[in-house]
């Protein structure tokens, strides 16, 4: 009789259902959870929805961008539907999350978060503000108070947190996913919350989130390198508010989404072993979540304030920026040019070649730094096409240019108490002299030298508002944005309307 009951063991699966994978829960129970953030985190907040919302205004200059905007049917008006900033376009809040997520991520110049993983918490404004301005506007509808800006603070600091504390200790670059998962993830959990689910509908929207296929690096890397990069963020944020308004209707979830054997995330996804990646147990195979869930994150967030560039880069391009009145008469007599840097840089940016669209370009931290050795600072305009094939200088010097991992850069860039970016630089002559090395291990946006990037962050937020709106719009936005009190009191609807053609 036994062995009948073995032999039967091994041809039917055992159906107990599960509870919720455990992470799923402490996600859900996190934005669930009455918010009790530091003012710390609440300004951060305020100053990263004012460079999020400045970034996505500076894309919408470029066609290649702009292209991608709008309903999915052209014509098509959504009756109290969400806004767009810079554009008159009013859409559903799935279709105006991609749109809002797409202009934010398009110019890679929006805040970053690096660890294990890296990644760009703020594309999860794409979802929050498009999913706040919507209910706003149908709260006011049913005679309701509408959502103020408060809540979409309150919304920025938890999907930063969720993003960033799951890429502390977890490599998804490292088994092939990109970071845009992490972003559906937090988004779709956000949303759920902001829309009104229960804990169960918001433990299904989650576990939908992992289920779903997602994103490779591939465009994010040579040779395929290309625009998919700057929309993909847009992608996931609108697909974080789908999955969330799914989960509103009654879908049913999948609780060991991630622990299934054979079937779930961590046995299909998050196992895959290469030279880089030797997995040995089923403990490290599974996500680890080293910290809780609080506002850390957006505390401790990097701002791109000096260039429009991969954040691995900053600090060498602030290095060549340094170096360019040096060097900006003796191009022709440069021999060679030498990039010490951390294990990340290399293992994104560092690449040797063609560079065919500027997704390549902002991609490259050769050409990254060779731009402004050349010319003293680095714009966006500066990866576009016909600005690169109208300088063949600066393929010349990403011939010359030498790159040296230094253990202790990639050793700081991991620690907690650091979380360093550095570069040095140093340029050598034919003649036999050279440069002193500059090396800059925290870029300005860093928490280190938070006091020295707000004014600056300000400033670009300014200068970004110019390239859209006349400047008593611009300056009467600015002055709302700079007021905390007053901001966390304006309901959405009319914080947006401020931002709509």
């Amino acid at each position: 009789m036994s062995n009948n009951a073995d032999l039967l063991s091994h041809n039917v699966d055992v159906n107990n259902r599960p509870d919720y994978d455990s992470v799923i829960q402490t996600i859900v129970d996190y934005v669930l959870a009455e918010p009790n953030f530091s003012d710390e985190a609440f300004n951060t907040a305020r100053l990263c929805l004012m460079d999020t919302l400045g970034c996505g205004l500076l894309a919408l200059r470029f066609p290649e961008c702009t292209k991608h905007l709008g309903p999915i049917i052209p014509g098509t008006f959504v009756p109290n539907g969400a806004r767009v900033p810079g554009t008159p376009y009013c859409l559903d809040p799935v279709q105006a999350a991609w749109n809002i997520g797409c202009i934010v991520r398009w110019l890679d110049y929006n805040d970053t978060w690096l660890a294990a993983e890296w990644g760009h918490p703020s594309d999860n404004l794409g979802a929050i503000l498009a999913v706040a301005d919507y209910l706003s506007q149908q709260r006011i509808a049913q005679g309701e108070a509408p959502l103020t800006m408060k809540d979409v603070l309150i919304g920025m600091i938890q999907a930063h947190e969720i993003q960033g504390v799951l890429a502390l200790e977890n490599s998804f670059n490292r088994v092939g996913l990109d970071h845009v998962l992490l972003v559906k993830v937090a988004s779709t959990a956000v949303s759920a919350k902001m829309l009104g689910a229960t804990r169960e509908q918001l433990l299904s929207a989650v576990s939908h989130a992992f289920v779903d296929g997602q994103a490779l690096r591939t465009y994010r890397h040579a040779p395929n390198a290309g625009s998919r990069k700057s929309w993909a963020a847009g992608d996931a944020t609108s697909r974080g508010v789908f999955l969330a308004l799914v989960a509103l209707r009654g879908e049913m979830g999948i609780p060991g989404v991630l622990t299934a054997p054979q079937w779930g995330f961590y046995d299909i996804l998050f196992s895959h072993t290469n030279k880089d990646l030797a997995l040995k147990s089923e403990s490290e195979r599974q996500f680890s979540l080293p910290q809780a869930f609080d506002s850390y994150v957006m505390e401790n967030i990097l701002f791109k304030i000096s260039f429009p560039a991969e954040f691995h880069s900053q600090t060498a391009c602030e290095a060549a920026v340094r170096l360019h009145p040096q060097v900006k008469d003796r191009i022709a007599d440069i021999e060679k040019i030498v990039i010490t840097t951390h294990e990340s840089a290399i293992r994104i940016i560092s690449k040797v070649g063609d560079l065919a669209n500027p997704a390549d370009r902002d991609h490259c931290l050769q050409y990254m730094t060779a731009v402004p050795l050349i010319f003293g600072d680095l714009v966006a305009e500066h990866y576009e096409d016909g600005f690169h094939a109208a300088n063949p200088l600066i393929d010349e010097l990403r011939e010359k240019m030498e790159i040296v991992e230094d253990e202790r850069y990639s050793r700081e860039y991991l620690e907690s108490d650091k979380r360093s970016i550095a570069n040095a630089l140093q340029v050598f002559f034919k003649d036999g002299t050279s440069t002193e090395q500059v090396e800059i291990e925290y870029p300005v946006g860093h928490r280190r030298r938070r006091a020295e990037g707000i004014p600056l962050l300000e400033a670009k937020f300014k200068a970004n508002l110019a390239t859209r709106f006349v400047p008593q719009r611009s300056n009467a936005i600015f002055d709302l944005c700079a007021d905390a009190q007053t901001l966390n009191q304006t309901a959405v609807h009319r914080f947006v309307e401020a931002f709509v053609l």
